[in-house]
């Protein structure tokens, strides 16, 4: 029997990268999946390759009027939910001195503020023994110069795990949360720097990672398949670090 077998679930962020991925293991696995996005085209791209049977929704993941709307919109495709996999954000990345109240608004309202009324908006939506899985990061626990919003927002998300796993284990849902090291997404192209400056930023994360390369999409993908499976079900307000031992060598 295939793992998600059954089973309902929502990725937000789901066009790209990570999110792309996990939507398509999650299918492998026997889940029915709807994905979201922004950009429109990227959305129906994702949607086309991925296969028919996906659900595919447009939404702003700092807008909490969105989250209000997706969590609706969820209920009246599937009934209810049974995973969620809070992947949309964003990555702003420069010195402690050059960011603006906006930065800092965009930043934590796309990674931390809209992920938070999202599972506020879909708790009467989860069936029993849902799944939540948070995607944060390493940067949440390592000073990595020129990251202060971005780490601050995934260190946010984060305590949120643990603190949710704590609240909502009553209604029978679990919070884990997945901390990722360097992956090979298109984050690093949307930074709206050079080419060269950006492979150059590339080599040396590269350079502080033991394993010697990015993770793939996919190595993420299949750790989330096992805290939205049962497989992981005496799991609760945990961490899974994927980062090459990034943080820990």
């Amino acid at each position: 029997m295939k793992r998600l077998e059954g089973k309902t679930a929502l990725i937000t962020g789901g066009t790209t990268g990570i999110g792309y991925e996990t939507a398509r293991r999650f299918l492998e696995e026997g889940a029915k999946v709807a994905i979201t996005g922004l950009d429109a085209g990227r959305l129906a791209d994702a949607k086309k390759s991925l296969g028919g049977n996906v659900v595919a929704l447009r939404a702003d993941a700092g807008d909490v009027a969105a989250q209000k709307k997706l969590a609706t919109d969820v209920a009246a495709e599937f009934g209810k939910l049974d995973v969620l996999f809070v992947n949309a954000g964003i990555g702003l990345f420069g010195p402690f001195d050059s960011f603006s109240e906006a930065d800092f608004d965009r930043q934590i309202g796309a990674n931390l503020k809209g992920p938070y009324f999202l599972i506020q908006a879909l708790l009467p939506h989860f069936g029993a023994e849902a799944s939540i899985v948070l995607n944060t990061s390493i940067n949440a626990h390592i000073g990595m110069p020129n990251s202060s919003l971005y780490a601050a927002s995934k260190a946010g998300l984060l305590s949120l795990a643990r603190t949710l796993s704590g609240e909502l284990v009553g209604r029978g849902i679990r919070v884990n949360a997945i901390s990722p090291g360097p992956i090979s997404t298109p984050i690093y192209g949307k930074l709206g720097l050079p080419a060269d400056v950006v492979a150059g930023m590339a080599e040396g994360i590269r350079n502080q990672v033991p394993l010697k390369r990015f993770g793939q999409p996919v190595e993420i993908a299949d750790a989330v398949v096992f805290f939205a499976s049962n497989e992981s079900r005496f799991m609760l307000g945990a961490e899974l670090i994927v980062d090459g031992g990034m943080a820990t060598l």
